[in-house]
């Protein structure tokens, strides 16, 4: 495939410029356009995906994320303008995609052509957000990892969030009862969700009132870390309990072999969905080919982020990294702020 012809050879970006947090991301307007390598397409960005990881990022304590400095952002969906050498069965010129790649806070940036999936039909770029990232984290969680089954009892933090929300819809649909964390601002939007009980994960008695809720839960889907691990730990049934790990928004928390065998035994597993798509990509392509029959069943509906241009990307990670947002976050690099 040819790359398509156009005199738009620079673009605007979001550049880390440190590793001292998102105050320090710079807004540039003459970035050179990225020429797509083996293997890759170029993409056209119509909406850019905000995540957590972002936040990891720009302070330098994401495992194995870039070096400031460094254009940022991940995740996207846009139009196919052009591939490098190599790309199997090449989508057409044009087609619009979701995938994930470095330098996604951009007006044009390139992908792994074998991490993406077209845009469904009747979708926005915006709305295709989420597909490969918090729907498949999610369900990675729930069903390989997770092992859900109708009946169980599941406890899904931050549940407000990208992946938390997108959980507590697949959990309900695959037949389980939902016991969901967030603050309280956000637990409408958690109940009109289908969360059976909803509490504020801040709460000192956690534990005890989710003990108390449920004599125990099944599967817990662990993404707070230090603020909520004792607790996830706590409230899992002891040996088939099971504690998916994909997260750690508010820190780091420790565990021992001592731990495991005398206070919590529960199966802990650890999840990082982009590692799953590299080392275990039999499992990936059957959660592609889930979400799809989600879709086609309309289980998992066209996403509704709240968009902001560019410009405003420092702002939208410091309001995530200081739990202030619901919902999924996009940037869009054309608009002017």
């Amino acid at each position: 495939m040819e790359q398509r012809h156009t005199s738009e050879q620079t673009g605007r970006a979001l550049v880390q410029t440190s590793h001292g947090g998102p105050g320090d991301l710079v807004l540039t307007t003459d970035r050179p356009r990225p020429v797509p390598g083996p293997g890759e397409y170029l993409v056209r960005v119509g909406a850019a995906g905000v995540n957590f990881a972002d936040v990891m990022q720009t302070r330098g304590t994401y495992g194995g994320g870039p070096r400031a400095p460094y254009v940022a952002g991940f995740e996207a969906a846009g139009e196919i303008l052009g591939s490098g050498p190599g790309v199997r069965a090449p989508l057409p010129l044009g087609t619009h995609v979701v995938g994930v790649g470095p330098g996604a806070f951009a007006q044009y940036m390139t992908m792994p052509a074998a991490g993406v999936l077209p845009v469904p039909p009747g979708w926005t770029d915006a709305e295709a957000l989420g597909m490969v990232l918090n729907w498949a984290t999610a369900l990675a969680a729930l069903k390989p990892l997770g092992e859900v089954r109708a009946g169980d009892t599941v406890l899904v933090h931050a549940a407000a969030g990208g992946v938390g929300q997108a959980a507590v819809r697949l959990a309900r649909h695959y037949g389980a009862r939902v016991v969901a964390t967030a603050s309280p601002a956000k637990h409408d939007t958690v109940r009109s969700l289908g969360a059976d009980e909803v509490l504020d994960g801040a709460r000192p008695d956690l534990a005890r009132e989710i003990t108390r809720l449920t004599g125990g839960v099944d599967l817990v889907l662990e993404s707070v870390g230090r603020a909520t691990f004792e607790a996830s730990l706590s409230v899992a049934r002891p040996f088939s309990g099971r504690v998916v790990v994909f997260g750690a928004a508010s820190g780091d928390a420790t565990l021992s072999t001592h731990d495991l065998v005398f206070t919590h035994r529960v199966q802990i597993k650890g999840l990082h969905i982009g590692a799953l798509a590299e080392q275990a990509p039999s499992v990936y392509r059957s959660l592609i080919a889930e979400i799809e029959a989600l879709i086609a069943r309309g289980v998992y509906p066209p996403g509704t982020p709240r968009m902001r241009p560019l410009s405003e990307g420092p702002e939208a990670l410091l309001e995530l990294e200081a739990g202030r947002t619901s919902g999924k976050l996009a940037l869009d690099p054309w608009r002017e702020g």
